[in-house]
C-alpha cells in the first residue's frame, strides 16, 4: 500500500491558502488509489493557540475539505486539526481519518498536549487511543508530543496496530529527538512508522521537516528531509 506524506510550509491561520497547498501539491503526483494520504498537525492554521481562529468554522470547514480530497483521491486521508468543545474558550488538537467514500471513520484527540508551549491553556487532552483497520493494517494516529510517550505505543499494539501515524508541528531546534524516536518506537513494536512533519516557520516556532517513513527494523525507507512536496513510499 502507498503513503503519501504532505510536508509544507503553512500560512499562518490561514486554511483557504493552506487548502490551496495541498491541491497544488497533489495535482503535480499521480496518487495511487486505496492509499493513505497524512497531512501534518494542525495543517490547515499552524500551530496557532488561538482556538477563536483555529476552532472557527469547525469541524465543517476543514472537514468539508478533507472529504472531498478523500472521494477524488479514493483514499484514506489523516489529518490534524482544531475543533471546538463545550468547554469556554477551549479547543481540542485531534488527527481525524476519512475513507477514500469521504466518511469520517475516527478521530483522535492529543493525550499529551505540550504544557511548556501552553498548549494546554487552549486545547483540553484526550484519553483514549484510536485504532482502525485500513486494508491489511491496522492504524493508530497520534501527535507530535505524544512520541515522548511509549507506553502510548505499547497501548496501541496491545490492541493490534501495526502501522503508527505520527503527525507534527516538531520544531528544528529537536529534530533529531524526533527521528530518534520515531526510530526507537518503530523498533520496540516492530511496526511501520509513518512521520509528517511541517517545514517553514511561524511567529514562534522553525520547523524542521524531516517527514518519514519507517519499517519495522528501524530503517528509514523515505524521508522529506526540508524539502516542500509529498513523500512517498510503499508500506507491506
Amino acid at each position: 500500500m502507498k503513503v503519501y506524506l504532505f510536508q509544507f510550509d503553512a500560512k499562518w491561520e490561514n486554511k483557504n491558502a493552506n487548502f490551496e497547498k495541498i491541491l497544488f501539491l497533489s495535482a503535480h503526483l499521480k496518487i495511487v488509489k486505496k492509499s493513505i494520504l497524512v497531512l501534518p498537525e494542525m495543517f490547515a492554521t499552524g500551530f496557532s493557540l488561538n482556538p477563536k481562529v483555529t476552532a472557527a468554522s469547525e469541524p465543517n470547514k476543514t472537514e468539508s475539505f478533507l472529504s472531498s480530497l478523500a472521494k477524488e483521491t479514493k483514499c484514506w486521508i489523516i489529518a490534524g486539526l482544531t475543533l471546538p468543545t463545550q468547554k469556554h474558550n477551549l479547543a481540542k488538537n485531534c488527527a481525524v481519518t476519512f475513507d477514500p467514500n469521504g466518511r469520517r471513520i475516527s478521530e483522535y484527540t492529543k493525550i499529551h498536549p505540550i504544557s511548556i508551549l501552553g498548549e494546554n491553556n487552549a486545547h483540553i487532552a484526550g484519553d483514549k487511543i484510536e485504532t482502525f483497520p485500513i486494508r491489511d493494517f491496522q492504524v493508530s494516529p497520534l501527535i507530535c508530543y505524544d512520541l515522548r510517550f511509549p507506553e502510548l505505543f505499547r497501548s496501541a499494539l496491545k490492541l493490534g496496530t501495526n502501522l503508527f501515524i505520527v503527525i507534527a508541528c516538531w520544531p528544528k531546534i529537536r529534530i533529531e529527538h524526533w527521528i530518534t524516536l520515531l526510530r526507537a518506537r518503530a523498533i520496540e513494536n516492530q511496526a511501520y512508522i509513518v512521520g509528517v512533519n511541517r517545514i517553514g516557520k511561524d511567529p514562534n516556532i522553525v520547523y524542521g521537516g524531516r517527514s518519514v517513513i519507517i519499517d519495522p527494523v528501524g530503517e528509514i525507507i523515505a524521508d522529506g528531509e526540508e524539502n516542500e512536496g509529498i513523500v512517498e513510499a510503499e508500506v507491506k
